[in-house]
């Protein structure tokens, strides 16, 4: 059985695949939404544009602590890999190490920058504080410093049947390979 820790980052994993999922969903509406509306009627809405960043940085900042989790970040190993076998474990505690300096300051300097802008609001909609715009920043970077966590702890999670989306034996996986 998994350890409690590995079970809530399965279901952090899972609910950041769909806040990221649903931000592209809905995007993939909005966007062209505001290219009919100044294209074909001649006016254009104002709201599409400043919804649609605010749905990328959640899709941008959430989804990359999934996949984060899943591996498929991009990871430069050109340099790890060089390495002599005894050093290529410290030498990738030191990388996950840094990992976590980077998230603490992006949630620390995040979290600043939505509170400062918080009392700001963007033009086309009024009633949306410019600092929520923002907040996908530390709270992407919060969640992979969980992740990053994970790893150090219980190692890389992107060999799991829940991470690889891969169905149980005798089911189909779900993009239909074996």
């Amino acid at each position: 059985m998994d350890p409690l820790y590995v079970r809530l980052m399965d279901r952090l994993y899972v609910a950041s695949i769909w806040v990221a999922g649903t931000a592209i969903f809905f995007m993939s509406l909005i966007i062209p939404w505001g290219v009919f509306t100044r294209y074909v009627l001649g006016t254009g809405s104002q709201w599409p544009e400043p919804i649609a960043i605010l749905l990328m940085m959640s899709f941008t900042f959430i989804g990359a602590a999934a996949a984060y989790r899943a591996g498929a970040h991009i990871a430069v190993t050109m340099f790890t890999e060089r390495l002599p076998a005894s050093l290529q474990h410290a030498g990738d505690v030191l990388v996950h190490a840094l990992m976590v300096v980077i998230c603490l300051f992006v949630v620390f300097y995040g979290t600043r920058l939505c509170i400062e802008t918080m009392g700001q609001s963007i033009a086309e909609l009024p009633w949306l504080p410019v600092g929520v715009t923002y907040a996908a920043i530390p709270i992407g970077s919060a969640i992979t410093l969980l992740f990053v966590i994970e790893h150090l702890v219980f190692g890389s999670q992107a060999g799991r049947p829940l991470v690889r989306h891969e169905a149980p034996a005798g089911e189909p996986a779900v993009d239909g390979a074996r």
